[in-house]
Formats: structure tokens, sequence, C-alpha cells
């Protein structure tokens, strides 16, 4: 075997993972604290904002932290200030709307504002570099680096131009080494870096399993008659059961857009459950279709949550650096928000970095990371809500949500709950029960009006990855995928990947199992939910995946 020709090295302060919310507001505090600091951002998007995806409805206290005067600025992204917030409660034909003045006041959206995430990050991304930051687009951090004493000293991006035999092509191209005194890991949930800090560092340890959604969402241009700027609308109950959680949005932005999606928690049990057409079948619903009606579909993407919360988030630093950010899980599952915490951990983090270099400190434990989030915003944020979701898991939606409200009253009235902090016992890949105890769901076809099937929508993600390199999705023993995923649990990884990467086809009389890698829009749902944690997502070249223009 050809020995690798040394890497090309780039030494920074202080080096991030992850050109997101989190990561963008970490490097912008620490040029604002220090100027002469050298920041460096590495992101495997082709471009700031090209992986970015999520609701959103963002609560400003992040932004107002990071950037107190942007509300006078002329091209900022929050233009779209909430007017009008609904919940309701469905059943196959009707909705009920659930009163505003019994939900507790931490739900309410007064006073925040709907957004496209991708186009914050980016408009975060131009403050970021006008303050020196560099900011590199396109390369995959793959692997990070260590000294003797075991200490994070950077990362490595991946090698481009391997061939799927894994043989260099004639583009070959060896990563780069980016090294700092510090390396703030900002991949967003289940980060194949923040992975593998975690098992290494035992970060979880003492904590309860992360828990994880999918969220699957269009972008839409409807009829102007139908829209109404600022209204926000979330839905519970049907197409789910009760035993299975999660619910919609429905965003009404500027320009007669709307960004519609559906969350489904993974810690369901049914194996023929698939969260792409749950989503499809629940913009047929009565009180739903109208809106879609007449209207056009112009954007398409799925992406992984964290949604532990409190119980769940991991020990925050390790020698040489921290998470921040979904790397480490700081959403706010009934608030469906989480990227005002992003902002907020990469704010902290940074502030304690420059300190950290400041007194000539690198290469250690910045304990005061980990030692102050619970206290600051951030905690404040997450330990009222703590109980929401293992009251959800543990009774269903409808007593749940009952449960999780009185918990929610309890907690902002008498500052007590009477739960304490409840466990979310087991990883989501647990829950998923044999084929044989549950039936097929006959889902509708598609109807290329409101519904539509997988392809014509990763279609509408722009993902794109080169076919002839090595498959970025490892699966450990495919003797294992068809003993157990396929015989035990009726492959559900053709159901759960919202990008039909996933398929069982015969092939010579025997079940062959085929990865259409080349669909992969990254949400790492394969990763999380594998009956037996068989496959690993893992990241391809620099500049691939999907394109989302606004998401």
């Amino acid at each position: 075997m050809n020995e690798l020709p040394p890497r090309e090295s780039m030494e920074f302060d202080v080096v991030i993972v992850g050109a997101g919310p989190a990561g963008l507001s970490a490097a912008i505090r620490l040029k604002q604290i220090n100027p002469d600091l050298s920041v460096v951002i590495v992101e495997k998007g082709v471009e700031v904002g090209a992986h970015i995806l999520s609701g959103a409805v963002v609560d400003p206290i992040g932004i107002d932290t990071l950037l107190p005067d942007w509300r006078n600025e002329q091209n900022h992204p929050f233009t779209t200030e909430v007017k009008e917030d609904h919940i309701f409660m469905l059943d196959e034909t009707r909705a009920k709307q659930i009163s505003n003045r019994i939900m507790p006041k931490i739900l309410s959206n007064h006073g925040k504002y709907i957004v496209s995430l991708g186009n914050v990050c980016r408009w975060l991304a131009t403050k970021a570099e006008a303050l020196g930051v560099e900011i590199y687009p396109g390369f995959a951090a793959t692997e990070v680096l260590y000294n003797k004493d075991g200490a994070v000293t950077g990362i490595a991006t991946g090698d481009m131009g391997i061939e799927k035999d894994g043989s260099h092509g004639p583009n070959y191209m060896r990563g780069m080494e980016l090294l700092g005194k510090y390396v703030l890991i900002g991949e967003g949930a289940r980060g194949s870096l923040a992975k593998t800090l975690i098992n290494k560092f035992e970060l979880d340890k003492g904590r309860s399993p992360q828990k994880y959604g999918i969220g699957i969402k269009e972008l839409w241009e409807i009829d102007p008659s139908k829209h109404h700027a600022g209204l926000v609308q979330h839905t519970l109950g049907w197409p789910l059961d009760d035993a299975t959680g999660g619910g919609s949005f429905l965003y009404h932005m500027e320009n007669n857009q709307i960004a519609v999606g559906f969350v489904i928690h993974l810690n369901y049990k049914n194996p023929f459950l698939s969260p792409f057409e749950e989503f499809q079948r629940f913009k047929t619903h009565p009180a739903i279709r109208p809106i879609f009606e007449g209207g056009k579909r112009i954007a398409y993407g799925a992406r992984s949550l964290t949604e532990g919360g409190w119980q769940s988030v991991p020990k925050l630093t390790f020698p040489g650096g921290a998470l921040i950010g979904c790397s480490a899980g700081f959403m706010n599952v009934p608030r469906i928000k989480g990227s005002h915490n992003a902002v907020l951990s990469g704010v902290y983090a940074a502030n304690a970095v420059a300190d950290a270099i400041k007194s000539g400190r690198s290469h250690d434990e910045i304990a005061e990371i980990e030692n102050g989030w619970r206290d600051s915003a951030i905690g404040k944020d997450l330990y009222p809500v703590r109980n929401v979701k293992p009251l959800l898991s543990k009774y269903g939606t409808k007593k749940g949500v009952q449960l999780g409200g009185f918990d929610m009253w309890c907690q902002a009235l008498f500052h007590f709950s009477i739960f304490g902090t409840m466990s979310h016992g087991m990883p989501d890949y647990l829950y998923l029960e044999p084929a044989e105890k549950h039936k097929p769901i006959d889902y509708p076809k598609p109807d290329g009006i409101v519904s539509f099937d997988r392809l014509s929508s990763v279609f509408l993600s722009n993902t794109n990855h080169e076919e002839n390199e090595p498959c970025h999705l490892k699966v450990t023993s495919l003797d294992v995928q068809e003993k157990s995923e396929l015989t035990v649990y009726a492959g559900p990884s053709t159901r759960y990947c919202p990008a039909g990467v996933y398929e069982w086809i015969e092939k010579d009389g025997r079940e062959t199992y085929v990865i259409n890698a080349q669909n992969c829009i990254h949400c790492k749902t394969c990763d999380i939910k594998d009956p037996n944690q068989n496959i690993t997502w893992t990241c391809p070249q620099g500049g691939e995946g999907p394109v989302y223009p606004n998401m």
C-alpha cells in the first residue's frame, strides 16, 4: 500500500467545526473580544447555509446577546415577526384549536421571528468575515487530531478525489490539518466528530441517553389570498397515533412563502412507519390541503434534531475543546426552538476560550464552559421543560401533553415539579419492535398536487455526491442487516430514510441491500434509528450533499 503524503497544516488560535449558528456566533464573539485572535471555521457544505435546515421561529435572545444593535441594520434576515400563534389537535377530519390561554407562557411566540435559518447563517458569516474570521466552506472535518497527552489539538479535513475502490483518482488531493489552541465542535445533531469525542472521553457518562427526532420540511409559494405573513400554526395528533410522538409546523414567511414541516420523535415502535409518508399524508388533511392547492413546492429537506434536553446534554468540555450548539443538544422540545441556545452556547464558549488564551493556556480542559451553562440563559430555558419529552414518551401524546403542560405551569407558578427530573430511559433505536408485532401501513399514493414521492423531493434538495467515491454510509455487517434489519424488522431503513437511500432488492434469488448514497441528504436518521446500530454515517467529500437555498 502506498504511503500517504503528509498533510499540509495551518495553525490558528481557535478552530471551529461547522458554520451553523453556534460556530459562527463563537467566531464572532472571539473576534469581538480580541480582534488579534486567529479563528477559522471549516464547513462541509458547499457554501455557508447549504446544509442548514430548521423551521424556524427564532427567539432573538441569542442574537440580542451577540449583536445588540442588529435591529438598526438595513439587511438583517429577521423581517417577519410573529403576529398570530395557533395550535391545533387533529383527528382524521377535524382540527380543534387549543386555546392559547391554557398554554404556559414559555410556549408563546410573541416577539419571535419567522426566518430561514440558512439565511441567518449567511448573514452571520458576513459578520464573521468582516471581523477577520477565515471560513472554509466545502471542506469536511473527518478526523480529530490529538497530542501525545491525548488532548485535542485540531482537525483534519477529508481527502478529495478517492475512487470507489480506495485508489487515488486523477483529482486526488490530501486533506489539511487545521491546528488550534482550542477546538469547538458545532456540527449540529449527531455530528460524526462529536460522536467520536463523546465516546472517547465518556462525555455522556451519568447522563440520560440523547433523544432525537427527524424533521422533514418543504418550502412552498402559495396563493397570496391564503398567505398571512407572521402566522404560526402547529398541530398534534393525526396522522400519527397516540403512541407516536410528533407534530407539524406551518410558518407564513415573506413573499407568499410558507415553511411546512413535520417532526417525528425517533423512539417510535412500529418498523412499518415512514416519517416521509406521514408528512405527505398530513398535507392531505381537510384543514391543511386547501392551503397548498394552487401553490408550488420549491424546496425540500430533512434533518435530525436533538430532543433530550437538560438530562441528555453531555459534558461539554474535553482536553483541548468543547461541544457547542446541537452537537451538545440544546433544543427546547415544546418550544420547537434551539437556534437561540446554539447562539448563546457559542457566545459562552467563546468568552471562556478567549479568557483561557489570554491567560496563556492551550489544549487543556476549559471547565468553566461545562460548569456555567446550567445557570445560564440556556439552563433557564431547558430546565422548566425537562419533563415534557419523557412524559410524552411514557404516556402518549394526549395525556403527555396534558401532564407536560401541568408540569410547566407548576414550575412557572411554584418553581416545583411533582415529577422531579425524569429519565429518558433507552436510546431511540431500542424502541423499535419486531415486525411481527405490527401491521404494515397502507400509505396513499402521492397525488402530485400536495403530496409527492421521495425521488422528486430529493431532486428539490439539490443533493449531489460523486458516484465513484467510497460510500460514506458504512454498514458494519451485511449479514446482520439481512438476518435482523430485514428478517426481524422488515427493512425499516427503506422507510425511515427520507431520501430513498436504502433498498432491499431481489438479486439472483436473494435479497440484496442497496445503498443509494448519492441520494443522502445528511439527516443522519440511519445512524440513530438502525435497530442494531449497524449503520454509521460518515462525512463524504466536502462540498457534497444538499444545497438548500433558504431553508
